[in-house]
C-alpha cells in the first residue's frame, strides 16, 4: 500500500531541484505544476493518468523530462519502469498543450477576461479605456491551435487554475474558447482574483461560470420588466410635465432600480430589515418613488418652487427621507433610509456608514444581519474623490465596520463634460475598491437580465462573507449633465450615438415579446395603469398648499419631540451631579483593575487618586466624570479620533495597556456601574474627512447618544471642512436635521508652529447664524435655552474642567439637539490653575457662559480703567502679567466661554458694571483669524455702540503663527505690553 501524502519533505526538495532543468517545468508553468503535485499527493485520481503515472516515476528517481509514460489501457497495473531519455520531447509537447489550455484559460477567467466582455451599451467604449485584446487571451500567444488538440481534456478539480466549468467533467478542445468567453466576455466582466481567499474566489466562480447560471425563471423576467417600466415612466412622466426643471434624471440607466429592488429583495431574504442608502442627485427622485416609496404627491409638489417650509430647505434631489413597508416579494416589513446629500458627490459615504454602525449597534447587531448600507456613486466621482478611498478604509476597522456595503457605480462614461480617457489614470473607475479586496462586477446596463443576476450574487456576497461589494453598471447619460445642459459641445459622437439609441425598456419589452412573455395588450395596459397613478398623484400634489421638509426626515427621532411639527418643551434638565457619583466614577477611573501598566502611568492614576481624594479635578478628570456620569443614566457615548484612547497629549488614557501581554486592554468607564451604557472609545484611522462624516451618521440615530470626534490638532479639521459646512453647521437649516456631534479642537498658541496652534475659530463663527447688530428682546424667563434652541451649532472655548463638564452634559439636557464645537486647551492639560472643585458640578450648578472678573478689581468696578474680555488659556498667561505688573485693581478681566450664540445678556451686564473702563477684546490669534471678527460687532451691540472696542493682539497675516519659537515668545511679550 502506498501512501502518497508521507513523501518525505527531502525527496520533495530533491525532485522540485530536478525539475528545475527542465524547460517546460520553468516560469509560470512551475506554479501550475507544483499546484498539481501537491493535489495528487493528496489524491492520486485527482490527475490525469498520464500525469499520475509522471508523478509516481518521478518520485522513483527518474529525471522529470523522462518520467512520462502513456496511459495504460487496463485499470490494474504494475507501475512501468523508468523510460528512457528519447521520450522527453513527447512529455514536453503534451505538457505544454495541456498547459497552454490551462493559462489559455486562467487569461479569461483572472487576468483579463473581463477587458473584452461587452459592457457598453453604445459600443463605442472599453470600460477600461483599452481597446486591445489582451495578449493572454489570444490563441497565439500560446502557440496552440485548439481545433487540433489530440484528445479531450479532463481538469483537476482540487487546483486553483481550475474553474466550474472545467471540473466535473471532461471537455471538447473545441468548446473551450466558446465557454470561456460566454463566461466572462458577454455582459458580466468579473474583477476577483485580487482576493487572496480560496473560499471566496471559488464562491465567486460558481456563480458566474457554470452554463445558464445567469438564466432568469420566467416570474423574475416579467417582475424586473415591470420595475424597469416605472423606472423609465416615471422619468418620462416628470421630463412632459416639467420640460425646463432640473432633475438630474435616470435616463440611460433606467436598470438602476429593478437592480437596488433586487438587491433588497435577496438581503430582506436573507434576514436584512433596515437599509441605509446614499447616492448623488443623479436618479433621486427615481429612487425615491420606486425604491423608497415616497408618495409621489408629495415628490411632485416639489416643482411648486411658490411652496415653502421652516429653514431654508433643499433642492428636491438633494433630500432624504425614512420610509417603512413592506417587501412585496418577502412579504417582510422592512426600513429604507434615504440620506440627505448636497452637491458634494460622495460627501455621503461616510455619513451613511456612520448611520448604519449606528443602527446596529442600537439593535445588538454585532454583524450585520439586520442593517445594511447600499451606497450609489457616479463613475468620476467614484475614482476622482478622496473620501471613497477614506470610506473603503473603514470597512474592516472593528469600531467602524459595517460588515459589508453593496457599492453601486452609475457609470455613464462621463463626468460632467469630461471624458473617462480625461479624468482618471486607472483602467477603471471601479479599481479603488481593490484596496480592500472587494470583488467589482461590471455588467452592461442593457442586459437586464445579467443586472438582476450581478445584483442577486452582489447581495449574497455580502450576506455570507460580510465584505464590500462593487457593481459596475455601465450605462450612458441620455441627456447633458441636468436637462438643460448640451452635451453635443464636448461629446458629439458619443450623443450622436445616444440619440439613436433605443432605452432599455423598449429593448427588453421586444426581448419579452419574442419570447412570449408579454403581449402588447399587456404593455398598454400596464403604461397606461402607471400614467393614471402620475396623473392622480399629479393633481392631488396641486392641494398641497404647504411644503413639510419633516416628512423628508432620514433620521425622524421617534418619540423625542412632542409633536409631527419638532415641538419641544423648553426646559433643561439639571447637569449637576451628585458628590458620590462623583466621587465613584472618579475613584474607578483611577484604578487599573489588574493589568501591569506603564511606570508612568502608574504615577497619574495616582495623581487622580489624589485629586480625587481632595474633591478636585484637572481636565482629564472633568472629562471622565462627565462621560461616566452620563453613562451612569443609561447615554451611550462614543468617542472617536485619532489616538484619542491615549489622547494626543498623553493625557486621557481611557483605554489601559497591560505591559506583559499583548491586546489586554481596560477600560475604566466601562467597569463603573452593572447597568451603566457602553462606552466605546476609539483610535480612527488617519482620516478626518471619513471619520467625522461617519461620525455625524452615528449621531443622527439616536438622540439619546453623546458622539464626540477629536482632531488630533484643532487645524486638521480643515480636511473634513466639507462636513463641516455642507452637513452639520446647515444641515438643520437645509434638511431639518438635527444632530449633537461634539467636535473636540485642540486650540492655542503655544509656539508649535503655524500648523499646530489654530482651529481656525474663524471659520466656525462666519457659519453662526445669529445677527450680530441685534440685541435680543428678551433676556429672561428661559433665553438660554431659547437661544440655544435658534443657534444652528453652539461654540465654546472652556477654560475651566468644571465647565467642560457641564457643557458635555448639556448636550443631553437640552430638550433638542445641536452641533457642539469646543477648542479645547493643550497646555491647560496639566496648567496648576486650570483646575475645579466638585462644588462646581453638585446638583444645582451650571454651564457659565462667561466667567467675569471676581477679584480686586470688582470690588471697586467704577475705578477700574480696563476690561479685557477674551476667551480660552491666553486668560492664564494675562492674569500671571496682571499680577506680575501690579495692575490688579486697574484691569479687570472676563472669559467668554460660550461664544456662540453671544451671550449678550452677561456681557452687557459686564460692561455697565464697569462705567469708566475702557473695553478691550483681547486674543493671541491673528487680526485677521480667531474670534475678534466674530465679538467685536456683538460687544458693540452690546453697549449699543456707545463704547470703543479695542483690539489687542497679533497683527493680520497669511500663517495661522510663527515657525520660530523665538519669534512666537516675541510675539506674546508684545501682546503683554499691549494689554497693559
Amino acid at each position: 500500500i502506498r501512501c502518497y501524502a508521507s513523501v518525505s519533505i527531502t525527496k520533495q526538495q530533491a525532485t522540485a531541484a530536478a525539475a528545475k532543468a527542465e524547460s517546460f517545468l520553468s516560469g509560470s508553468n512551475t506554479l501550475y505544476v507544483e499546484e498539481m503535485y501537491e493535489s495528487w499527493l493528496q489524491d492520486p485520481n485527482s490527475v490525469h493518468k498520464s500525469w499520475d503515472v509522471y508523478f509516481r516515476n518521478v518520485n522513483a528517481g527518474a529525471p522529470p523530462g523522462q518520467a512520462y509514460q502513456s496511459p495504460p489501457s487496463f485499470s490494474s497495473f504494475t507501475p512501468p519502469a523508468v523510460q528512457g531519455p528519447d521520450q522527453a520531447g513527447q512529455v514536453s509537447d503534451v505538457v505544454d498543450k495541456h498547459l497552454s489550455v490551462q493559462s489559455l484559460i486562467r487569461g479569461y477567467q483572472v487576468i483579463r477576461g473581463h477587458s473584452v466582455a461587452q459592457l457598453d451599451p453604445l459600443g463605442i467604449l472599453d470600460a477600461d479605456l483599452d481597446s486591445t485584446t489582451p495578449p493572454e487571451l489570444m490563441l497565439n500567444s500560446y502557440d496552440l491551435v485548439l481545433f487540433n488538440f489530440p484528445s479531450p481534456l479532463r481538469f483537476a478539480p482540487n487546483l486553483t487554475q481550475n474553474n466550474f466549468v472545467f471540473q466535473k467533467f471532461k471537455i471538447s478542445s473545441r468548446n473551450i474558447l466558446y465557454l470561456v468567453q460566454n463566461s466572462y466576455c458577454r455582459s458580466i466582466g468579473v474583477e476577483y482574483m485580487f482576493i487572496n481567499n480560496y473560499e471566496q474566489c471559488n464562491w465567486i466562480r460558481q456563480q458566474f461560470e457554470p452554463p445558464g447560471v445567469t438564466q432568469l425563471t420566467d416570474n423574475e423576467k416579467r417582475l424586473a420588466w415591470e420595475r424597469l417600466l416605472r423606472s423609465t415612466k416615471f422619468e418620462d412622466f416628470l421630463a412632459k410635465k416639467w420640460t425646463s426643471e432640473k432633475r438630474f434624471g435616470l435616463e440611460g440607466c433606467e436598470m438602476l432600480i429593478p437592480g437596488l429592488k433586487t438587491i433588497i429583495d435577496c438581503a430582506s431574504e436573507n434576514g436584512v430589515n433596515s437599509f441605509v442608502l446614499g447616492m448623488p442627485h443623479r436618479g433621486r427622485l427615481n429612487v425615491l418613488a420606486n425604491v423608497i416609496r415616497k408618495e409621489l404627491d408629495q415628490l411632485f409638489c416639489q416643482f411648486d418652487s411658490n411652496l415653502r417650509d421652516e429653514g431654508s430647505g433643499d433642492v428636491k434631489y438633494h433630500l432624504g427621507m425614512s420610509h417603512q413597508r413592506i417587501n412585496h416579494v418577502t412579504n417582510k416589513l422592512i426600513n429604507l433610509s434615504l440620506c440627505a446629500n448636497p452637491s458634494h458627490l460622495e460627501a455621503v459615504d461616510p455619513v451613511v456608514q456612520g448611520k448604519t454602525k449606528a443602527e446596529q449597534f442600537y439593535l445588538d447587531d454585532g454583524n450585520g444581519e439586520k442593517v445594511m448600507s447600499i451606497l450609489m456613486h457616479g463613475d468620476a466621482a467614484f475614482s476622482g474623490q478622496g473620501v471613497v478611498y477614506e470610506t473603503f478604509h473603514l470597512s474592516d476597522l472593528p469600531d467602524y465596520t459595517t460588515h459589508g456595503t453593496i457599492h453601486v457605480v452609475v457609470n455613464n462614461q462621463i463626468g460632467f463634460t469630461t471624458d473617462p480617457r480625461h479624468s482618471r489614470s486607472s483602467p477603471y473607475c471601479t479599481d479603488v475598491a481593490m484596496v480592500v479586496r472587494a470583488p467589482i462586477f461590471h455588467v452592461n446596463a442593457d442586459d437586464v437580465e445579467a443586472v438582476v443576476h450581478v445584483c442577486k450574487v452582489a447581495a449574497e456576497w455580502r450576506m455570507k462573507f460580510r465584505k464590500d461589494v462593487v457593481i459596475d453598471l455601465v450605462c450612458y447619460r441620455r441627456n447633458g449633465h441636468n436637462e438643460m445642459d448640451e452635451p453635443m459641445f464636448t461629446q458629439p459622437l458619443m450623443y450622436q450615438k445616444i440619440r439613436n439609441h433605443p432605452n432599455v425598456f423598449k429593448i427588453y419589452t421586444d426581448k419579452l415579446k419574442q419570447e412570449g412573455l408579454v403581449k402588447q395588450s399587456d404593455i398598454d395596459n400596464k403604461l397606461n395603469e402607471y400614467e393614471q397613478i402620475c396623473e392622480t398623484s399629479l393633481e392631488s400634489s396641486k392641494e398641497i398648499s404647504e411644503l413639510n421638509f419633516r416628512h423628508w426626515l432620514d433620521s425622524p427621532w421617534k418619540g423625542f419631540f412632542q409633536d409631527v411639527h419638532g415641538t419641544v418643551d423648553l426646559k433643561m434638565a439639571d447637569t449637576g451631579v451628585s458628590e458620590d457619583v462623583l466621587q465613584h466614577i472618579g475613584k474607578v477611573f483611577s484604578q487599573n483593575a489588574d493589568l501591569t501598566i506603564h511606570s508612568g502611568l502608574r504615577r497619574v492614576m495616582k495623581a487622580r487618586e489624589e485629586l480625587v481624594g481632595n474633591r478636585v479635578i484637572d481636565w482629564a478628570l472633568g472629562e471622565a466624570l462627565a462621560i461616566g456620569s452620563l453613562l451612569k443614566e443609561g447615554t451611550h457615548v462614543r468617542l472617536s479620533g485619532q489616538d484619542v484612547e491615549r489622547g494626543t497629549f498623553s493625557h486621557r488614557h481611557h483605554v489601559l495597556h497591560d505591559q506583559k501581554m499583548d491586546k489586554k486592554v481596560y477600560v475604566p468607564l466601562n467597569d463603573l456601574y452593572p447597568k451603566q451604557a457602553s462606552y466605546t472609545v476609539c483610535n480612527s484611522s488617519l482620516s478626518e474627512y471619513g471619520v467625522l462624516g461617519f461620525e455625524l451618521g452615528y449621531s443622527m440615530t439616536n438622540p439619546n447618544s453623546l458622539v464626540c470626534w477629536e482632531a488630533q490638532f484643532g487645524d486638521f479639521n480643515n480636511t473634513a471642512q466639507c462636513i463641516i459646512d455642507q452637513f452639520i453647521s446647515s444641515g438643520q437649516a437645509k434638511w431639518i436635521r438635527m444632530s449633537g456631534l461634539v467636535l473636540l479642537l485642540p486650540h492655542g498658541y503655544e509656539g508649535m508652529g503655524p500648523e499646530h496652534s489654530s482651529a481656525r475659530p474663524e471659520r466656525f463663527l462666519q457659519m453662526q447664524n445669529d445677527d450680530p447688530d441685534h440685541f435680543p428682546e428678551s433676556i429672561t424667563g428661559d433665553f438660554v435655552v431659547r437661544q440655544l434652541q435658534d443657534a444652528n451649532w453652539i461654540i465654546a472655548n472652556c477654560t475651566t474642567p468644571a465647565n467642560l463638564f457641564h457643557i458635555l452634559r448639556r448636550q443631553i439636557a437640552l430638550p433638542f439637539r445641536k452641533p457642539l464645537i469646543i477648542f479645547t486647551p493643550k497646555s491647560l492639560l496639566r496648567h496648576p490653575l486650570a483646575r475645579s472643585s466638585f462644588d462646581e458640578m453638585l446638583p444645582g450648578t451650571e454651564f457659565q457662559r462667561i466667567i467675569p472678573e471676581n477679584g480686586p478689581a470688582a470690588q471697586n468696578p467704577e475705578k477700574c480703567r480696563r476690561i479685557i474680555f477674551c476667551t480660552g488659556k491666553v486668560y492664564y498667561e494675562i492674569l500671571k502679567e496682571r499680577s506680575d505688573r501690579g495692575l490688579v485693581e486697574d484691569v479687570a478681566i472676563t472669559r467668554i466661554e460660550q461664544i456662540a450664540p453671544f451671550p449678550f445678556d452677561l456681557v452687557q451686564a459686564e460692561m455697565n458694571k464697569y462705567p469708566n473702563a475702557g473695553i478691550h477684546w483681547l486674543q493671541e490669534e491673528h487680526k485677521n483669524m480667531g474670534f475678534y471678527d466674530y465679538c467685536k460687532p456683538r460687544l458693540r451691540t452690546a453697549c449699543s455702540w456707545t463704547r470703543r472696542i479695542h483690539y489687542t493682539g497679533r497683527k493680520p497675516e497669511s500663517a495661522a503663527a510663527a515657525g520660530s519659537k523665538a519669534e512666537h515668545l516675541k510675539q506674546q511679550k508684545s501682546l503683554y505690553d499691549d494689554a497693559f
